[in-house]
């Protein structure tokens, strides 16, 4: 049998595990197996130890359970209500003004949460009821916290990033750095997108707000400052060479605890809760890993991903073609699939071929990074869809509909950043100076 069709009876096997509802780590690890007892002469149990405890046992990846609960943490406290209130004060003068609060506090909590659900999740609960109280347009609400809550896994420290990182073999530190202008860019597109349509619809805008002093909105907004504090530090001591990620992460651990305590959210119950949740992600997300390192090991032995690097270079794509042939790959996923799973399902494959195209692999982070974004908004496993049709009695396909532009804007962002690729390697270049990151 040909390689490349060795490639496709794996890839049936690994749809009909997932489409009959088998675990995702078993359902890789299981084709992993498949694919070294049928098509190779390797022994496929000891290749599954050793993929099972390399995965595991990295240094690099106790950073990810570790941001994940620095985020469980900030979660349980007062964050989200306090957000709020600090940001409101300073957008009365934008067409639009309350409406940009959802964008600029979903790019705050995803900074820590590293969790698209999560974020959406936490600011509409404190958002919608008070847009709906004050009259603001609810299908553009809608949308606009369906898409800004995608920020959480765009806006560093995030979990996609750890784990894309880990699942590449790419600098953790340069594709947190990456994130930072494509995030800032995507808020302003989404804020774009929210004035354009108050100018185009002024009737559907309540009237602004009396005007606040200085000092008062200063004073409102002084509860932000610990936890853009906790960023800039946990971002300042990756830069300047400080701490690893790993320690960078416990770091913001220590950190969201002293925050948690400050705001008075402390509790022995919200402590046990934080970490048992984040232990349950974790755990997910690292047996998903190894069932994706077994798989990939599979792949090499058998000589698919070669096959198909080669086949790639021998097509003489040119970056736009390969880009958009990838684009629609991971659009179609993106129907299916979360985001994590997409990373860990296509890295064996896709890896090779960006490579073999000559692609950078921090760029192509953080373009996959964007269309999982785009994933979270796409029916029928749209995760955010999901999060705000539970939240406020909304079908998943009406909400679906009203973010509609916001889905637009992400797919401009992903064409602003192949057409202008420094947008995303500008900040890890200049930061960055040792090899590796």
């Amino acid at each position: 049998m040909s390689t490349v069709m060795v490639g496709l009876v794996l890839l049936v096997v690994m749809s009909f595990f997932l489409a009959t509802g088998v675990w995702v780590s078993l359902a890789l690890a299981i084709t992993g197996w498949i694919g070294i007892f049928a098509f190779t002469n390797a022994q496929p149990a000891g290749i599954l130890f050793s993929a099972f405890w390399e995965s595991a046992a990295s240094w690099e990846i106790a950073a990810l359970p570790l941001f994940i609960w620095m985020g469980e943490i900030l979660f349980r406290t007062k964050l989200s209500e306090e957000m709020f209130e600090g940001l409101s004060p300073w957008l009365n003068w934008l067409p639009g003004r309350l409406m940009h609060v959802n964008i600029l506090g979903c790019g705050i909590f995803g900074s820590v949460s590293g969790s698209s659900a999560a974020t959406c999740a936490t600011i509409a609960k404190v958002a919608l009821p008070e847009l709906k109280k004050r009259g603001y347009d609810f299908n553009v609400c809608l949308g606009s916290l369906a898409g800004a809550g995608t920020l959480g896994i765009l806006i560093p420290p995030s979990i996609t990033m750890v784990v894309y990182a880990v699942a590449a073999d790419a600098s953790i530190i340069k594709i947190f750095l990456a994130g930072f202008l494509p995030g800032a860019l995507l808020m302003a597109l989404f804020s774009g997108y929210i004035i354009y349509w108050s100018l185009r619809n002024p009737d559907k805008c309540p009237p602004a707000e009396p005007s606040m002093p200085f000092m008062q909105r200063l004073s409102k907004s002084k509860k932000l400052i610990p936890v853009t504090g906790l960023i800039v530090f946990i971002v300042w001591v990756l830069i300047a060479g400080y701490a690893t990620a790993t320690e960078a992460a416990a770091f913001g651990v220590v950190g969201s605890f002293a925050i948690a305590w400050w705001s008075g959210g402390l509790s022995w119950q919200t402590f046990k809760e934080s970490l048992m949740n984040s232990t349950r992600l974790s755990c997910m997300i690292i047996m998903i890993l190894a069932g994706a390192g077994f798989l990939t090991k599979a792949m090499a032995f058998t000589g698919v991903p070669t096959a198909l690097a080669e086949w790639v270079a021998s097509l003489n794509l040119s970056p736009w073609q390969l880009i958009a042939a990838l684009t629609i790959v991971y659009l179609l996923l993106g129907t299916a699939l979360d985001g994590i799973s997409m990373i860990v399902l296509t890295t064996a494959i896709v890896i090779p071929m960006v490579q073999a195209a000559g692609f950078d692999l921090i760029w192509f982070g953080i373009f996959l990074i964007l269309l999982i974004e785009i994933a979270e908004v796409t029916p029928p496993v749209g995760f955010n869809l999901f999060v705000l049709q539970t939240m406020t009695g909304k079908d998943s396909m009406e909400v679906a509909k009203a973010s509609i532009p916001f889905f637009c804007m992400l797919l401009v962002a992903i064409a602003l950043i192949t057409i202008f690729p420094e947008i995303v390697t500008i900040l890890p270049d200049l930061l960055v100076t040792k090899p590796g990151g």
